[in-house]
């Protein structure tokens, strides 16, 4: 019997198989959360001969369900109904995505995301297969004592049967003959109900063993269960202990990850270090020489051993990244506006810090119509960065006259074009925004002091829509 194993994700699902013979767990590999999962899960469970699925149920550290759990338990309500007689079974795990990357990295080899999903499938359907077989032996044995028990019934009966007929028999007549025969046919009925009785007496103690046995058996398998409730509490003690989540937000630059990192308790010099090297990802391969990774740590939060160096915390978000583009088809988006996947980014990331996502689309708009005209891209934001690059603490450029002014490759005020580089970690909307933007042609934008955004054609329809809408929010210090 075949047993396939999942780990659900809202993005991935890791697949994991296990034969009942081996009971060696191993995984299959991953599908993408798509809307075609269902098929492709069919299409896995019909090649491997099996209609039963262990999922995992995430607990959290008290044990208690969590809404991914309910979000599991929603799967598979959906899985049933996609692949009728699917029987579903859950195996609890906690971390067990940290534990399975940690397993990836100790073989030293490279491994995509995909990769973890299938291990974390695996080590949720071992671990099922594993309480399972330590249930099986106990539950045969009861079974084994009960049909023991059973065995002499049939026998029972048949002597009891044939010492009543033979008592019957013997009242039809009541010669002395017959009566002396029916006397001696009575004593051996007494005697066949006597060995009967014996029997219901060896019959009934072997029942209170088999109880007894029974009682012995469940009191050992609660224990181990509790013992092994226990083992998982400490072992997720440890982990909780043993792990941190370090998170990327949308719109952040390096400056604010680098100072996150040092508030993890990573020293200075190693994050430099970190981000000075160099990283194994063809995406990468494109920037200038010299170019940092802004732009390239893709804003999520992860789960880190404490052991784990900023090097690997840095390759997990670049990695992040490589499949954002992967599966969004940047690179050949972006060529399609006139730009490269660099270029594409850099403008994603000046989009991400001037609009809300609801807005991001038309305002990209805005900056490639400008780009195609030759106008300055004039975005405050941009200034903003050159500051922090040149003047961190505001201690030379007091004053917003003077700093719209500063010298810097970054400032799109002062230099026509795009920054030099990208100046923040943009979203997926944000990317999407400049490979996807709104059919529109304006050339102006500016956020209102009421939070809302204004479009225009001309310089005198946008200075008309400064006069009107941003007397606050467009004199605030950069």
């Amino acid at each position: 019997m075949k047993i396939l194993g999942l780990d659900v994700g809202e993005k991935r699902i890791g697949i994991a198989r296990v034969d009942s013979d081996t009971r060696i767990a191993v995984p299959v590999g991953y599908i993408d959360v798509d809307g075609l999962e269902w098929q492709e899960i069919e299409h896995v469970a019909k090649i491997n001969g099996t209609n039963i699925f262990v999922l995992g149920l995430p607990r959290s550290n008290e044990g208690n369900e969590t809404a991914q759990s309910l979000y599991v338990r929603n799967f598979a309500k959906t899985l049933t109904e996609k692949i009728p007689g699917a029987r579903i079974r859950f195996q609890d795990e906690s971390f067990t995505s940290v534990v399975a990357e940690e397993r990836l990295k100790q073989r030293k080899k490279k491994y995509e995301k995909g990769e973890i999903d299938a291990e974390a499938a695996t080590i949720i359907l071992q671990d099922f297969v594993e309480n399972l077989a330590n249930l099986t032996p106990v539950a045969q044995e009861n079974v084994e004592v009960e049909e023991q028990n059973n065995s002499h019934i049939p026998e029972m009966v048949t002597d009891i049967r044939a010492a009543v007929i033979e008592a019957g028999e013997a009242m039809t007549n009541i010669t002395k003959k017959e009566a002396d025969k029916m006397k001696l046919q009575t004593k051996k009925a007494k005697h066949k109900m006597k060995k009967a009785t014996g029997w219901i007496t060896v019959i009934a103690i072997l029942v209170i063993l088999g109880l007894i046995a029974t009682g012995v058996a469940l009191f050992i398998r609660e224990k181990r269960h509790q013992e092994y409730l226990a083992w998982v509490a400490e072992q997720e003690a440890q982990m909780v202990a043993e792990v941190f989540n370090f998170t990327i937000r949308p719109g952040e630059t390096i400056f604010d990850i680098k100072q996150n990192l040092i508030k993890e308790g990573y020293s200075a010099e190693e994050i430099e270090e970190a981000f000075k090297a160099n990283y194994d990802f063809p995406f990468l391969q494109e920037r200038p020489e010299g170019a940092s990774l802004e732009g390239y740590l893709y804003g999520e939060t992860h789960e880190f051993y404490k052991s784990a160096s900023v090097k690997e915390i840095l390759e997990t978000f670049l990695t992040g990244m490589g499949e954002v583009i992967t599966e969004n088809n940047l690179e050949e988006k972006y060529k399609e506006q006139g730009l490269s996947l660099y270029e594409g980014i850099t403008l994603a990331s000046v989009v991400q810090k001037e609009a809300s996502p609801s807005e991001q689309a038309t305002v990209a708009q805005v900056f490639l119509s400008r780009l195609a005209y030759g106008i300055p891209l004039g975005s405050d934001v941009t200034v903003s960065y050159a500051l922090d690059v040149v003047d961190p603490n505001r201690e030379t450029y007091q004053d917003n006259q003077a700093a719209l002014k500063v010298d810097s490759c970054y400032n799109t005020r002062v230099y026509a074009g795009l920054p030099c580089g990208p100046i923040s970690n943009p979203a997926l909307s944000a990317l999407l925004a400049v490979a996807e933007p709104t059919d529109t042609a304006y050339l102006y934008f500016l956020t209102g002091d009421d939070g809302l955004m204004y479009y225009s054609y001309t310089e005198a329809e946008h200075n008309q829509n400064i006069y009107s809408h941003c007397q606050n929010l467009c004199n605030v210090s950069l």
